[in-house]
């Protein structure tokens, strides 16, 4: 016969023996290997990129050459929820990502991605502004011998900065050709919606990869529950700009903010200085990888035969291309990640509210250039919003002030991630030369340019451009000359009610720009 007594006594008896046995499982992780096959020897802290000279892999079955390319870069962030200020002061309620390294280089405007060996530090950048390393990474107990690194964390300070730390956009992320990245995301949970049990996912949107284990989308791919941790890992096969955002409903969660953008950077930035940059992509086309071919589906056909060189820029830097161009037609001094992006306030206060949101009736009200409206587009630091709990975070770090030395050229790396609504930029002064769409390079088979000058670019949500602010004539631009980079939309010049700001910001030509902060000097 069941005895009540007995089962409660049964019951009782096994929560005592699961308090009293320690637990040592957890669910975060993060994962940054300082080697790996394709890069067997760990670059020393504060070594940069090696020299591109030729292909690590070349021939029908990809054989290696023995050189080594690229380097093993790492990022972690958050999924979760937090607040955005918009242009008219209102607090905006956010699903959103946020950053778990790279804290000090995402508040800088920066992107997040960092080397192996700076993200596999151990830091709290709660005490030390300038830490850059993996929140929460602790060495690891279990490890042989004990206190090795091995993405062991601490989920106690993860929890404390990742909750309520969405940023919009979300961390930028940026790597270089011949890069392998791992990408850990970790999902926190919404606070502010804890009925939700939200999973999320990051997608690459239009970048090849080689696995759908790791595209993000949850039919192909996998998904993050709340308290866990997925490292993603990508190669760098092609130059150029893309986005990336969750693909949980992605209407809903685009529009909540749940985007970001990534680029790769060419390896013709890497060519020796005083290198022919022709030569160097034949070297190139050595690796079947990357190679064009017949290829119609190549991203950088080889231009005409040229003696073009690899030099400096007016920064005194080794001159920077968006592609591997071979000829340095998209050469430039300074580049600036530029996201479009609208809110619909109505959509995000229901989501915040508990209430059903209204899919049919979403209506962009605010419109922004890197998660901001102008004026907030020209303000140089990060900014902050407070949060549920009072704390302000910085959740808008990345300014839109571009600045163009005397001389100089611009690189703008401008993507959409609209929900409801087509945008239109236009420069008032200095012409925009658009040299990529999608991450490619505009150049036919033949190696013919196809480039073109135009004072307005139009893009729907899910496109890249890549364009160019040519400052190179001295006379029609010269320092303290300011310019706009605008909609002419006028609707879209405002925040929500306010007839004044929008999709708008500032171009200023200065006697000479810092690479880094890219202030003017």
């Amino acid at each position: 016969m069941f005895s009540t007594r007995a089962f409660l006594n049964s019951v009782a008896t096994l929560l005592l023996l699961l308090f009293a046995i320690p637990s040592f499982a957890q669910s975060f992780r993060v994962q940054c290997p300082p080697t790996t096959p394709a890069h067997p020897t760990a670059l020393p802290p504060g070594t940069g990129e090696p020299a591109y000279t030729r292909p690590s892999y070349t021939g029908q079955t990809s054989t290696s050459t023995g050189v080594i390319n690229g380097a093993i870069k790492c990022q972690q962030i958050s999924g979760g929820d937090g607040y955005a200020t918009m242009g008219n002061g209102v607090q905006t309620y956010l699903f959103a990502f946020g950053p778990l390294s790279g804290l000090a280089d995402i508040e800088a405007g920066n992107p997040g991605t960092e080397f192996a060996s700076v993200f596999n530090t151990v830091g709290d950048p709660r005490t030390d502004p300038t830490y850059n390393g993996a929140v929460g990474l602790v060495p690891d107990p279990d490890s042989s011998p004990p206190g090795l690194l091995t993405g062991h964390v601490d989920p106690r300070p993860i929890m404390d900065i990742g909750v309520m730390n969405g940023n919009e956009p979300a961390p930028t992320m940026a790597i270089d050709e011949d890069d392998e990245f791992f990408l850990t995301l970790t999902n926190v949970g919404m606070i502010m919606r804890p009925d939700l049990f939200e999973r999320h996912t990051v997608h690459f949107h239009g970048y090849p990869n080689a696995s759908s284990f790791y595209d993000g989308v949850p039919d192909a791919s996998v998904a993050i529950n709340i308290g866990a941790s997925f490292t993603y890992y990508y190669l760098a096969p092609d130059a150029g700009t893309y986005f990336w955002h969750c693909h949980i409903t992605p209407p809903e969660h685009l529009q909540m903010g749940m985007v970001g953008q990534i680029f790769v950077r060419p390896r013709q930035n890497r060519v020796p200085g005083g290198a022919s940059l022709y030569a160097s992509l034949q070297q190139q086309q050595l690796d079947l990888r990357t190679a064009c071919g017949n290829d119609i589906l190549c991203t950088t056909p080889p231009p005409p035969k040229n003696s073009v060189l690899h030099g400096n820029n007016k920064s005194n830097t080794p001159t920077l291309y968006a592609y591997n161009d071979g000829d340095g037609s998209t050469a430039y001094d300074v580049e600036y990640p530029v996201q479009i992006h609208g809110f619909d306030p109505n959509f995000h206060f229901v989501g915040m509210t508990f209430n059903p949101e209204p899919f049919t009736d979403m209506k962009d009200k605010f419109f922004m250039l890197n998660g901001r409206s102008y004026p907030d587009t020209v303000n140089p630091n990060a900014l902050s919003t407070p949060a549920a709990d009072g704390v302000a975070r910085f959740s808008q770090p990345l300014p839109t002030l571009i600045n163009i030395p005397a001389g100089g050229r611009a690189l703008l790396r401008i993507s959409d991630l609209d929900v409801t609504e087509y945008q239109t930029l236009a420069s008032l002064g200095i012409p925009m030369r658009v040299v990529g769409v999608n991450a490619r390079l505009l150049r036919d088979m033949s190696g013919n340019d196809l480039t073109y000058k135009t004072n307005s670019i139009t893009m729907g949500g899910g496109e890249s451009m890549d364009v160019i602010l040519d400052a190179s004539d001295t006379t029609k631009y010269q320092p303290g000359a300011i310019y706009y980079l605008y909609t002419p939309n006028l609707d879209h010049l405002a925040n929500d009610q306010e007839n004044f700001g929008g999709l708008m910001t500032e171009v200023h030509i200065c006697h000479a720009v810092d690479p880094t902060t890219k202030s003017c000097t």
